[in-house]
């Protein structure tokens, strides 16, 4: 059996008191449902045993500065898609742009794109 290679992220943000409202709300949607938190890091995991399971690593830099990078999710279906769409506002999220069909992906892409309260760019999305 051949495993995933993702280990994790290490996310800039920064101040934690403006995301962790945001991440504490969207990371468990994505199936990143334990915490691990410290000083300097807040942990969101997946299902498993650290360090080998997937993980979410946030820390505060002042002088963080957005860029044009994207982190994407996929997920099972389309209506996991427009569920986690249709909340992220709700969760604090900017610059929705979707739920939509991508065909300049692929025929079967779709996805939601979106930013974090410091406008870290992040994508979820299914396709077949």
């Amino acid at each position: 059996m051949q495993c995933n290679p993702f280990g994790h992220v290490d996310l800039r943000v920064t101040h934690f008191a403006e995301v962790l409202p945001f991440y504490s709300k969207l990371l468990p949607a994505l199936g990143f449902t334990r915490t691990f938190n410290e000083d300097r890091w807040k942990v969101f995991a997946a299902d498993g045993e650290l360090p080998s399971c997937p993980f979410i690593a946030i820390t505060e830099d002042e002088k963080h500065l957005a860029n044009a990078n994207r982190i994407a999710f996929w997920v099972k279906d389309r209506a996991k898609v427009d569920g986690i769409g249709a909340k992220l506002a709700e969760f604090g999220a900017k610059a929705i742009e979707g739920p939509a069909a991508c065909p300049e992906y692929s025929k079967s892409y779709y996805a939601v794109y979106f930013e974090d309260p410091c406008s870290n760019r992040w994508e979820v999305y299914h396709r077949t």
